[in-house]
């Protein structure tokens, strides 16, 4: 039986592209086939998902039936993606505002699902003729982020700012695409390759936020041979699906001080001793990381208590 990748799940169907040594076939004209999973899985409580390298056969009307899910290297709960290398998180300057705490959700989301981080801040030219008061925002992120060990590429689609330098840190990966609404994830794949051709939608100007484009996660194929799941924007998340106690390892910049911590499972919230608190007020951890760590930790456990 022939091997696949699931590059998008609709509607209980799965649609598989054909792979041979470990590489998606591309053949032109030849589109993904469209398949049913057999009931085992079900019975079983698994679902297949985009990313998924499975077996599968085919029918007298070139449809198929996924047969068998192999191992998989990682898996995303939202949006739920399997396989996935790394994650290139979409924020934009303006059209939606920045939003740092938001950022740092989705940071740890990530980092708890084991994956590295691209942050790629998108709509740089709506920055371009703005009085900035004080510091310059992009500066300002950039080296935050930086500092703590993430790799943030500055895009515009209007400009072509960073395109080719995100073309080449995609090339021959899979990834996700995922962020806030309206922060222009589908602009920017089309920019990427224009023959996709990705519904966009303008920003909601009442709202404040993006309209969600995207209604499904799918795999999409780029031309350099990267993969990418362009998935639903989200305007929240939740921390259901971890514990409290796994929340300061998903702060990265934590890790050197919190094995210095006086007490074993330090919160790092009050107790005495606690190295990270210190590196926090010697400025050594940025105090916005920090007060967010604080309200992500209030928001696990009130959360812990309602349900």
């Amino acid at each position: 039986m022939p091997d696949g990748v699931i590059v998008k799940a609709l509607s209980g169907y799965y649609y598989v592209k054909p792979i041979e040594n470990g590489k998606a076939v591309t053949t032109e004209g030849q589109s993904a086939i469209q398949c049913r999973a057999r009931g085992v899985f079900r019975n079983r409580g698994i679902s297949p998902l985009v990313g998924d390298h499975v077996v599968y056969s085919l029918s007298d009307h070139n449809e198929g039936t996924v047969n068998e899910i192999m191992p998989r290297h990682s898996e995303l709960i939202r949006p739920p993606v399997a396989n996935v290398q790394f994650a290139v998180l979409l924020f934009s300057l303006r059209e939606p505002d920045l939003n740092l705490p938001l950022l740092d959700k989705f940071l740890v989301h990530i980092e708890h699902s084991g994956l590295d981080t691209l942050i790629c801040l998108t709509k740089q030219d709506l920055l371009e003729g703005e009085e900035i008061a004080k510091d310059d925002p992009i500066t300002y992120v950039q080296e935050l982020y930086e500092r703590i060990g993430y790799e943030v590429i500055v895009t515009s689609t209007r400009t072509g700012r960073g395109r080719e330098q995100l073309r080449e840190r995609l090339a021959g990966h899979i990834c996700v695409f995922s962020g806030q609404s309206g922060v222009g994830k589908s602009s920017l794949l089309n920019a990427l390759m224009p023959s996709l051709n990705l519904e966009t939608n303008e920003i909601s100007m009442k709202l404040g936020r993006g309209k969600h484009t995207t209604r499904h996660v799918e795999l999409i194929e780029l031309d350099n041979g990267a993969f990418v799941a362009d998935t639903p924007g989200f305007s929240q998340l939740d921390f259901l699906e971890m514990e409290v106690g796994d929340l300061s390892a998903c702060f990265r910049e934590f890790e050197p001080y919190a094995a210095e911590c006086k007490f074993r499972g330090c919160s790092h919230l009050h107790e005495p001793g606690c190295k990270v608190i210190e590196a926090k007020d010697k400025g050594e951890i940025a105090r916005i990381r920090y007060d967010n760590y604080v309200h992500f930790y209030a928001e696990m456990k009130d959360k812990k208590r309602r349900y």
